[in-house]
C-alpha cells in the first residue's frame, strides 16, 4: 500500500518561513515526478510545486515562484517544500503528490492517484 505522509505544517506570521516534509512508504519513487498542492477554504486544490525525477527540473506555480523552492531525496524517499516570505494568501492544507505528469489540457495530475493526507499551513498577517 502506497503512503504518502506529510508534516511540517503549522501556523506562521506574514514573512516567516515553513518547511514541509513527505515521506513516502509502499513505493519507489526514484521514477516519479513528485510535487505538492494546496486547498484553501472554499477553493479548489491548486498546484504548487513539482520537481523531476533526478531532482534537476523543478516547476512553480506562478504565485509561489521566488518563494518556494523544493527538493527530494530519492534515497529517503522524501520530498521537500521550502516556503519563505509566506503570505496570508498562502494558507491551506497542503497535499503531497506522486507519479505526477502535465498536460496542458489537464494540468497536473498524479496517474496513480497518490496523495497523502495534507498538512495544513496557517499564515496570519
Amino acid at each position: 500500500q502506497v503512503q504518502l505522509a506529510e508534516s511540517g505544517g503549522g501556523l506562521q506570521q506574514a514573512g516567516d518561513s515553513l518547511r514541509l516534509s513527505c515521506a513516502v512508504s509502499g513505493r519507489s519513487i526514484s521514477s516519479d515526478t513528485m510535487g505538492w498542492f494546496r486547498q484553501a477554504p472554499g477553493k479548489e486544490r491548486e498546484f504548487v510545486a513539482a520537481i523531476s525525477w533526478d531532482g534537476t527540473i523543478p516547476y512553480f506555480a506562478d504565485s509561489v515562484k521566488g518563494r518556494f523552492t523544493i527538493s527530494r531525496d530519492n534515497a529517503k524517499s522524501t520530498v521537500s517544500l521550502q516556503m519563505t516570505s509566506l503570505k496570508p494568501e498562502d494558507t491551506a492544507v497542503y497535499y503531497c503528490a506522486a507519479a505526477l505528469t502535465y498536460s496542458p489540457h489537464t494540468g497536473w495530475t498524479t496517474r496513480g492517484g497518490y496523495w497523502g493526507q495534507g498538512t495544513q499551513v496557517t499564515v496570519s498577517s
